[in-house]
């Protein structure tokens, strides 16, 4: 881009202006110092991750996918969906090595891509904290309201109703309420929050162990091989995988959604002990503790009732009262508001740690980024963002909203596993230069006569990355972007009649295939960076590559309604991008105090040469008049 914005000789000289604006980056190795307390462990990190992402799904959702998705092989479903959450996990594992900063997928493309694109990734990780706390608490008021026979809807519906459409028929009081204490519990210090945080995870596993264990007196294999002629009408063809291979893989896309969350550890880095080492681990040991919780509930799930019989909103409780174990309910239920305590927790944790994060670098407003001088945590965003969680709680009916929650972790995730790849192959300014003389890059012989595809394939099998092959792997990203959401729509006749799938359609496909593999080869045929990493994502590019595929997939499946309040956020974001963040960017500043360095340097330079100049014509005159008079 940059050859691009030289070779055009620049009709429109703000152009590029306006384009170094919008991709200054941030220096990986920040010299800022935190004023956050280090005070996270691995096991503090660890339950975190498995709170966040552990929630009420795991109650919900092995019912939910072996009755209408896969049926027994529901466990495979949870297999496949968490192979492809790992893989995410991998490529949060890498940058939370490499930069232990609070801001997660915001501070990571912020420095790998550029400003802008961090602003909105930044932006997007609010609402989709924001939302997924708001119907976190709004889940367990309306879980406890059940349990007291609806009294809390009754009363406030009758007291305080509000017949507004799209909103709530009464303000819900109780869940405004706990989000605040929720909020200030956050508040006092990160080291107190995750000990609570760890006591109801702990309680949570306590319950899904119980399950397992005592589900296992009852399970027998007969449910996994349920004859054809003993299924009701409407559910598959019985058997292990009644639904066959695509009800599968169609209840893995739903699958996946159990398992957002682990990436809350990511934007506690600055507050971790030694983030380098324990973030990685935090990972993907929460990741695989998940999927065993999963596992283990889904495989006793559909083998002590047949997957047909499967409640679909409260699985659990309905097979413990299928056997009449009253107490089991009880201890199910106590679980399940657990669950939805720690997940609410891991929602509320790092939205404040984005807001500071995006306040410290300038581009949300300076008050943001204040610190509690006794709690060394972020204050005022955490109080401010726990009000406007708890009123979007209160207030709005978030039924609607659920899907925009989805469309943050999925555009988070795609730029996670971009950034990863941009800085895998990342070329190294220094060795460049190096090579420089007055400015101009001297390049080998051999490189000039080098042919497009000898340079694409690296055929001369260099092992130094530099600005050249930097690109090569940028663009390639970008097409491999572009063919993801080309793969989607090619995908469509596969999804909607497998049956009467046409040759053509099957050549698409191929080709589509052929060329998302190509991309990623000529990726990986590139120098890659030498940079020493605590923690690395194994078979780079294959792996983000995946990662990036399953995301966009995901993300194109969304409705149409979610794309439109998406870009109505998009668009009150950019307001505040173009009026505020952009004047007050502490990258910026920066650039200007040294741009105004660099001249005050010249001009003492011109101003030492001057005088130099003034000393030798002061010492020479005296000497011509003395020849002049001789």
């Amino acid at each position: 881009m940059e050859e691009f914005l030289e070779n055009i000789g620049m009709p429109f000289p703000g152009f590029r202006s306006i384009y170094e604006t919008l991709t200054r980056k941030k220096p990986i190795e920040d010299s800022t110092e935190s004023k956050l307390a280090k005070v996270l462990s691995a096991f503090d990190l660890t339950t975190l991750g498995i709170g966040s992402t552990l929630g009420v799904g795991v109650y919900v959702l092995a019912g939910q996918v072996s009755k209408i998705y896969a049926g027994p092989a529901v466990i495979f479903s949870f297999l496949i969906a968490a192979i492809a959450s790992i893989f995410a996990g991998l490529c949060y594992a890498e940058f939370g090595a490499r930069v232990p900063r609070a801001g997660s997928a915001y501070v990571y493309s912020y420095v790998t891509i550029g400003e802008f694109v961090a602003f909105i990734i930044g932006w997007n990780l609010i609402l989709e904290y924001a939302i997924g706390s708001a119907s976190v608490v709004k889940g367990l008021s309306s879980y406890l309201d059940n349990l007291c026979d609806h009294a809390m809807e009754k009363f406030l519906g009758t007291h305080l109703p509000m017949n507004v459409e799209g909103l709530n028929h009464y303000p819900d009081i109780f869940a405004f309420g706990v989000t605040i204490i929720f909020a200030w519990a956050i508040a006092i210090g990160a080291k107190e929050s995750t000990r609570l945080n760890t006591a109801f995870t702990l309680l949570n596993l306590s319950v899904v162990l119980f399950v397992i264990v005592a589900g296992l007196f009852k399970v027998s294999t007969k449910n996994w091989a349920i004859p054809k002629e003993d299924v009701p009408a409407g559910y598959g063809e019985g058997g292990f995988a009644p639904y066959g291979f695509a009800g599968i893989i169609r209840g893995a896309a739903i699958c996946f959604y159990g398992f957002i969350g682990f990436d809350c550890i990511a934007t506690a880095g600055e507050e971790a002990k030694n983030p380098k080492k324990s973030i990685p681990f935090a990972v993907i040991t929460s990741l695989a503790m998940v999927f065993l919780a999963y596992f283990g509930i889904s495989t006793v799930l559909t083998m002590m009732l047949p997957y047909y019989e499967q409640d679909e909103s409260a699985p659990l409780v309905h097979v413990f009262s299928t056997y009449g174990w009253t107490a089991a309910k009880y201890i199910v239920s106590l679980g399940a508001i657990c669950a939805m305590c720690t997940s609410l927790m891991g929602s509320m944790f790092p939205l404040p740690r984005i807001v500071y994060a995006m306040a410290t670098d300038g581009l949300l407003f300076k008050f943001m980024a204040e610190i509690s001088s006794k709690h060394k945590t972020p204050l005022n965003s955490t109080l401010l963002t726990g009000f406007l969680t708890g009123a979007f709680a209160a207030i709005f009916n978030l039924k609607q909203l659920m899907n925009m929650m989805s469309i943050g972790t999925f555009l988070a995730y795609s730029m996670v596993a971009a950034c990863v790849l941009i800085l895998r192959y990342q070329g190294d300014d220094r060795r460049d230069s190096r090579h420089m003389s007055n400015g101009r890059v001297l390049v080998d012989q051999n490189d000039t006569n080098c042919g497009f595809l000898k340079m694409l394939f690296n055929s001369s099998k260099s092992i130094v990355p530099t600005k050249k092959t930097s690109r090569i792997v940028t663009v390639m990203i970008s097409l491999y972007v572009l063919q993801c959401i080309v793969l989607t729509q090619v995908l469509l006749p596969f999804e909607e009649d497998f049956v009467n799938v046409t040759t053509v359609d099957i050549a698409k496909l191929c080709l589509s295939l052929i060329f998302l593999i190509l991309t990623l080869f000529i990726i990986s045929r590139q120098p890659v960076s030498s940079a020493s990493l605590a923690f690395k994502v194994p078979f780079v590019p294959w792996v983000p590559g995946f990662s990036l595929l399953i995301n966009i997939y995901l993300m194109i499946k969304l409705d149409i309604m979610t794309w439109v309040r998406f870009s109505i956020w998009i668009a009150i974001g950019l307001i505040i991008f173009f009026c505020y963040s952009v004047r007050n960017s502490r990258m910026r500043h920066r650039e200007l105090k040294c741009l105004a360095d660099s001249e005050s340097r010249d001009r003492s330079e011109i101003n030492s040469v001057s005088s130099l100049h003034d000393e030798r014509f002061s010492t020479q005159v005296p000497l011509m008049v003395m020849h002049t008079t001789s």
